[in-house]
């Protein structure tokens, strides 16, 4: 038993004592957490200037439009060039337009049609670097380890993702808001510098293909490949539907639950969420420690009734240590299998098209998250467990969805 526990621990490390594996972890880890400063920045900053949320909501949607406009365009460049050139290009082009955010800031003249405009060129700048983020892998560790690899970088993205926020609120509390776009500013530069050092197995040389240049071509060259393999279209789908759970149920469905199920308040929606996260990171790191290939069909398949059967309980829960315990529970499965998931994406698909692969999932669920947000919020509006219910039948039905497919079942 203890040289079993041994060598798990050996096979989850194994990635971390590669120097590149820990700059990319690293860069990687301080873009996410620049992403949380930015968030904050652009909050503060536009209600101090106008006192609108309806501003506020426009400032956010001028950054969100770009990102998931051209994020089929990074994921198509990141297959033709280096995926470490683009998240390097990407993290100082960042670099810059925080860094001219913050200083036109302290100089007092920054206006909301500048800070518009800033948001708009963060959100293309960042289409970018998340495609190519995701593809550069593969080419840094061997596949044999590409599950501990992708736990050890998935517990860094959560655990960024909630210090960013929480450490740029402290910068905007005790200094300036245009302060936290100059931090932020520093966390792209450093992340820029990381990846630099990045040293790809062998060099990175793209992908040999035949495919012509014009770009609308490779992208539907890309979506053709997704589509033709029920295998990759499965998995696409599966990840649509955990972030229409992510998205209306986790994010409309927590804090309704929270106040009108619960009867608590901030701190118990704040209790939820930190369960989620946490059970994702011990489910991601839990992952990176069995060895192996699972069947990936079932594994997804698993997950999706794990989180009906979840959401479907959340319902008709009126107890905080049962609710949060059943989140507890659901962050888990999400993290285990986005382990496999990632690393199956990784190992199986063609180099030449992976990008626009894993760039498609992202701008499916930039296309699914707002639908759900309305639809879960309109449901909640009638009854918390009609819009917890609802979300347990689309998942339940994706997971029978997979099941069906032999070939989707047997994948490894």
């Amino acid at each position: 038993m203890a040289k079993t526990v041994s060598r798990a621990g050996t096979r989850m490390w194994a990635p971390a004592r590669l120097p590149s594996f820990r700059l990319l972890w690293l860069g990687q880890s301080l873009s996410l957490l620049g992403d949380g400063f930015s968030y904050i920045a652009f909050s503060w900053i536009t209600l101090s200037l106008t006192g609108s949320t309806l501003a506020l909501g426009y400032v956010l949607a001028l950054q969100a439009i770009p990102r998931a406009l051209l994020t089929l365009v990074g994921g198509s460049l990141a297959d033709k060039w280096s995926p470490r050139r683009i998240m390097v290009l990407s993290s100082w082009a960042r670099t810059a337009v925080m860094a001219s955010v913050g200083v036109i800031g302290l100089t007092g003249t920054l206006t909301i049609g500048l800070l518009g405009v800033a948001a708009a060129a963060f959100g293309a700048v960042d289409a970018f670097f998340q495609p190519a983020r995701m593809t550069i892998l593969p080419s840094v560790v061997d596949k044999e380890v590409l599950a501990p690899a992708n736990a050890l970088l998935g517990t860094g993205a959560r655990i960024a993702a909630m210090v960013g926020p929480a450490a740029g609120g402290v910068v905007v509390a005790v200094a300036d808001a245009d302060v936290a776009f100059l931090v932020d500013a520093v966390c792209f530069a450093l992340c820029g510098l990381c990846i630099l050092g990045v040293r790809t197995r062998g060099g990175y040389a793209p992908a040999k293909t035949t495919e012509p240049d014009r770009m609308l071509v490779r992208i539907r060259a890309g979506l053709r490949y997704a589509w033709a393999d029920p295998r990759i279209r499965t998995v696409l789908a599966i990840d649509a539907a955990v972030t229409f759970c992510y998205a209306g149920a986790f994010t409309v469905g927590f804090a309704d639950l929270a106040r009108f199920e619960l009867d608590g308040g901030p701190a118990t929606l704040g209790v939820l969420n930190g369960a989620l996260a946490a059970g994702a990171v011990l489910g991601g790191l839990t992952g990176g420690l069995i060895d192996g290939r699972p069947r990936i069909g079932l594994l997804i398949a698993a997950l999706a009734g794990w989180l009906a059967v979840g959401t479907a309980v959340l319902g008709v829960l009126h107890n905080t240590v049962a609710a949060v315990a059943t989140v507890l529970a659901m962050g888990f499965a999400i993290g285990f299998q986005g382990v496999f998931g990632l690393s199956w994406i990784q190992r199986t698909i063609d180099e030449s098209v992976l990008s626009r692969v894993l760039s498609l999932d992202m701008v499916l669920g930039y296309a699914v998250a707002p639908i759900s947000l309305v639809l879960c919020g309109a449901l909640a509006r009638v009854h918390t467990a009609l819009m917890f219910g609802g979300t347990a039948v689309i998942l339940a039905v994706t997971a029978l969805g997979v099941l069906a497919s032999p070939r989707v079942r047997a994948a490894r």
